[in-house]
């Protein structure tokens, strides 16, 4: 008796898939040759020294090269299938990645037109609709129940770890499928780097978190894979809990885990 044929489900689309992607600011290589995938509803750390690649992989994925003068880039980078460097629409491109840069940006308006921006500039007019997306928001960010008195009061008058969990808010009202954060806890205390964190662990469920981070630890801590970078390379990715307790391919990577450099 023939058994019958066993099905497989063809593997998942990555959220992120790159390859060879090169950069160099007016000629001068910040990375070259990286390679890699990202997959959905994981929180993938990027570690590294400075000047080794990090950001500039960032700016790559929603076309952040685009302000940034002398800066090229090679290779090719696909979100949610779909090549970047091709999308007519860069702007509704740019709207399903949110991004945390390393200080807070506070706009200067209230703290409720903060997170409003972008809804309304989607076209979201009603304040019924508005209130909802804002509180939504604004609990997501954990920023909730120590605004909510003073939503009319300036953004920028919040502690910097309020002003920085309003950025996360602002991002999240876009209603993202990817939220990148670069060295987010730069300009903020333990404590709320701590709230921080336990927000982008919730958030996981949700979409895709691409981290990039000077602290080792907080990598560990968030991490589901990491990636290190080096001069420019990506070495090498991990599951995260393995490239802190097994055994890693490169020695660099544990001489820099190990905190031997950096």
């Amino acid at each position: 008796m023939v058994g019958a044929a066993v099905r497989t489900e063809p593997p998942p689309t990555p959220m992120v898939a790159v390859s060879d992607l090169s950069i160099h600011y007016d000629g001068v290589p910040a990375l070259e040759g990286v390679s890699l995938e990202i997959r959905r509803n994981e929180i993938f750390g990027i570690i590294g020294p400075a000047n080794s690649g990090k950001t500039s992989f960032l700016r790559a994925l929603n076309r952040m090269d685009d302000f940034t003068r002398g800066m090229q880039v090679g290779g090719r980078v696909l979100v949610d299938g779909h090549d970047v460097r091709r999308v007519r629409n860069v702007y509704a491109l740019r709207s399903r990645i949110g991004v945390v840069f390393p200080l807070p940006v506070g706009l200067p308006m209230s703290v409720y037109d903060n997170v409003a921006l972008s809804p309304r500039l989607g076209g979201i007019r009603g304040k019924a609709k508005l209130d909802v997306i804002v509180e939504r928001c604004l609990r997501r960010a954990a920023l909730w129940d120590e605004v909510k008195d003073r939503l009319k009061s300036l953004g920028s008058l919040l502690s910097g770890g309020q002003q920085q969990r309003l950025t996360i808010a602002r991002a999240l009202s876009q209603e993202p499928d990817i939220l990148l954060l670069d060295e987010f806890s730069i300009a903020v205390d333990p404590v709320t780097t701590m709230r921080i964190e336990d927000v982008l662990k919730e958030l996981r469920d949700e979409l895709t978190i691409v981290l990039v981070t000077n602290l080792v630890q907080q990598a560990r801590r968030l991490a589901d894979r990491t990636a290190f970078f080096l001069g420019g390379r990506c070495v090498e990715i991990l599951p995260t809990e393995e490239m802190f307790t097994g055994t890693v391919q490169d020695p660099r990577t544990r001489e820099y885990v190990e905190g031997r450099f950096g």
